[in-house]
């Protein structure tokens, strides 16, 4: 099922429709430690699949459903006899929606919806994935629509689901949970389109009407990160972009970013993506070259 990894790093291969990849897998094979940019989700159809993301080892069965964000470290492995949906997708699908890139962030390290105790949920995303494999392995008019249609309807399910579940700002009551999450969504897209800028924590506090330690509090309960390392990350996506451009240097890709020095750059890179820019650059050079 990789196609295309050079060490740790896989590059997925979107044959035939942007930014999206479907396999029905039925092999007993197993894959390494490795990583991806693009968003992994996983339904076991018949009998269990086993997982292990940052070092933790659990099992997938029929009825559950897992999903893998961008940039997490982990390893497949089969079962004797078995077959699972696997949908790969470009996280700038969802991520470039209305609130949908904060909502995403919560998946880290992964989010694992089990059938025998989110079983609602995990029936009608059943039925949502499953169009999805008909859809793309179809010949049907206007199929990409379809599958786009569906993966939102997934992620919305998903995320309102959540929401219902767990009260994202513990110590704020109930009636300001809704006014707090519309604050940090205006926040979150205000990062989302001004990443490259020198974006302040007293600009985001500001925004969204907080003092500046109050708001670093709420940020992280929010997304689960800092409103640092938020920044940091939405830098780097730019920055990944801008490394598959071939007339463009690193310094320049590091400057364009939001980064203030190169080894900065390089050093954050490496840390969040697991190989150097230049390593990223040449991989995507290969990949594209090969596909030309």
């Amino acid at each position: 099922m990789i196609e295309i990894l050079n060490g740790i790093v896989e590059t997925v291969s979107y044959e035939g429709m942007n930014g999206v990849r479907v396999y029905h897998n039925d092999v007993n094979e197993n894959y390494p430690i490795h990583w991806h940019n693009a968003m992994e989700i996983i339904m076991p159809i018949r009998n269990c699949y086993y997982i292990e993301i940052g070092g933790i080892k659990f099992t997938i069965n029929e009825g559950d459903i897992l999903l893998i964000p961008p940039g997490e470290l982990h390893a497949l492995y089969a079962p004797p006899a078995g077959e699972r949906l696997i949908i790969m997708m470009d996280y700038a699908l969802m991520c470039n929606l209305k609130g949908m890139d904060s909502a995403l962030r919560n998946f880290h390290p992964y989010k694992l919806i089990e059938g025998n105790v989110e079983t609602e949920l995990a029936k009608k995303l059943t039925v949502i994935l499953s169009d999805i494999e008909k859809e793309y392995f179809s010949r049907f008019p206007y199929r990409e629509a379809r599958i786009y249609s569906q993966l939102i309807n997934c992620f919305v399910h998903i995320g309102r689901e959540s929401q219902r579940n767990e009260r994202q700002f513990g110590n704020v009551k109930s009636n300001k949970q809704h006014e707090y999450v519309e604050k940090f969504l205006r926040v979150c897209n205000f990062i989302n389109e001004h990443c490259t800028e020198d974006v302040t924590v007293e600009q985001l506090a500001d925004i969204a009407g907080f003092s500046r330690f109050h708001f670093a509090r709420l940020f992280k309960q929010f997304t689960n990160v800092s409103y640092y390392e938020y920044l940091t990350q939405k830098r780097i996506e730019h920055a990944e972009k801008l490394l598959i451009t071939p007339d463009i240097s690193i310094t320049e890709v590091a400057m364009q970013s939001g980064f203030n020095s190169l080894s900065t750059f390089n050093r954050v890179f490496k840390n969040m993506k697991h190989c150097t820019p230049s390593e990223y650059k040449g991989l995507n050079s290969i990949t594209l070259y090969d596909q030309a």
